[in-house]
């Protein structure tokens, strides 16, 4: 029997699951924590992934890895970090972005070239802030990789071998000088990001081309970034929309067409399968509710029973997410704001049912964001952490003014890496087909009146605060 691992190497840790390459049944798990901070030593993802595949890789056929996207990782001429990486939700580089929009004329621009137009996350504003303030470690860099990218290469061999540092279309597409309507690299903008400066690139593959082995002989497929991970984990088909709920918000959907939005709010990415997956990506949403429950004083599982407590609405607070700084809408030094608060509704269950209303309200708004790109959302998924909570899907129901599935609980990203892992094992077509996870489905309310009012609130609040 055939077995594959898909691992997921996100902000916070790394989880590997070994599956049956034919069925995808899952036949082992891991996990390992990575270090708190916008900036981390790539060994330390190195050293996670070895401990949460815990001697599993060395048996399997394939593997592959999703990564965090957009992560600036600068090597030496001799392969070495010259820098801690800097991650995707490290904001300093926003004045880089609203700069480089600048320097190519305007975000319609950017949007043509490469379907993103740059924001703090993106990797090609980090290469700009990395030139203007730490000249010497610019001048250093050799090549520039994603920590997905870092990771492939590692388990190919890595530095000091004949390996050669790879990507795939997917992830290639999240650095702001990849364009996926071309398929090709736009060096002119990395060289307009980086001083002039043009790094190594990691050759970009095909969906399910090999990277290479592993020194046990297993066969390394490309990887993708995580968002193009989940995707394929789920199976997603054109008119599904997915609503992520991870350390970062995340809505996209599968298209056959690129994306690419003027306004900079939808990312034009490219899937791990030859398509698009338009994309609007938040910097809050499960830590909205994990930081609400620490300040409520309770666990996080109860937070769910005590915002079930309050009524829609929560007797008029409403919540602003933006505990670190916020993506979309583009606004990297705003904080969160509790706005509403009166005497008669100051109370835990109406501060715990705003926290998970205002972290929805900031969902749909980017739902409506795709929608505004002819973007079919026929079927709305709702996983990651915060999703555990039943709470969140019937509110999310409500909300969205559409009928919700929430899949039953699982590492998506891991499951589709490890399902590109087993596609370029077989080197098919089309990938392997696995039975999808059972789900709950959620109907949305007759009237939706209650729905829309949670909404008005919730931009009236943001409109004041932000204008």
């Amino acid at each position: 029997m055939p077995t594959v691992a898909g691992v997921d190497s996100s902000t916070q840790s790394c989880k590997v699951v070994v599956c049956d390459a034919d069925t995808g049944e899952i036949l082992h798990r891991g996990r390992a924590t990575h270090p708190e901070g916008t900036e981390v030593d790539p060994e330390a993802w190195w050293r996670a992934l070895l401990e949460a595949g815990n001697g599993l890789l060395e048996h399997v056929d394939a593997l592959a890895v999703a990564g965090q996207q957009h992560g600036l990782v600068a090597l030496d001429a001799a392969g070495q970090p010259v820098r801690d990486a800097l991650l995707w939700n490290d904001t300093r580089s926003a004045q880089a972005a609203a700069d480089l929009i600048d320097d190519l004329g305007g975000p319609e621009k950017w949007a043509r070239a490469v379907g993103t137009v740059p924001v703090a996350a993106i990797t090609v504003a980090k290469l700009r802030w990395l030139a203007e303030h730490e000249p010497r470690h610019a001048d250093r860099t050799d090549r520039v990789l994603l920590p997905h990218d870092w990771l492939t290469w590692r388990l190919c061999g890595g530095p000091g071998t004949p390996a050669e540092p790879v990507t795939d279309r997917g992830d290639a597409s999240g650095t702001g000088y990849w364009s996926p309507a071309e398929g090709a690299y736009r060096r002119d903008l990395l060289a307009l990001a980086f001083g002039g400066r043009t790094p190594e690139l990691p050759r970009v593959l095909g969906p399910y081309e090999p990277a290479g082995r592993t020194p046990h002989g297993a066969l390394v497929a490309s990887g993708t970034g995580d968002n193009m991970g989940a995707a394929l984990g789920l199976g997603i088909r054109p008119g599904d929309v997915v609503i992520s709920l991870g350390t970062s918000g995340t809505a996209f959907a599968l298209a056959d067409h690129p994306v690419g939005d003027p306004t900079g709010a939808v990312a034009g990415f490219a899937d791990a399968t030859g398509r698009f997956l338009p994309l609007v990506c938040t910097l809050n949403a499960a830590r909205v509710l994990s930081s609400t429950a620490r300040m409520l004083g309770i666990a996080l599982d109860d937070l769910d029973a005590l915002a079930r407590a309050a009524e829609p609405g929560a007797g008029g607070l409403v919540l602003l997410p933006y505990l670190g700084g916020e993506r979309t809408p583009n606004l990297p030094e705003a904080a969160g704001s509790l706005t509403g608060m009166r005497k008669a509704n100051m109370h835990p269950p109406n501060f715990a049912r705003a926290a998970v209303e205002g972290m929805l309200c900031n969902m749909a708004d980017a739902l409506d964001r795709l929608r505004a790109q002819d973007v079919s959302a026929r079927r709305v998924l709702i996983i990651g952490g915060a999703a555990k909570a039943p709470v969140v899907g019937e509110i999310a129901a409500r909300i969205f003014g559409t009928p919700v599935t929430v899949p039953e609980p699982e590492e998506y990203v891991a499951l589709g890496a490890a399902r590109q892992a087993a596609w370029a094992l077989a080197g098919t077509p089309e990938p392997p087909h696995w039975p999808l996870a059972a789900a709950r489905r959620i109907p949305a309310p007759a009237d939706g009146s209650t729905g829309r009012r949670i909404r008005e609130a919730y931009a009236d609040a943001r409109a004041t605060m932000y204008g």
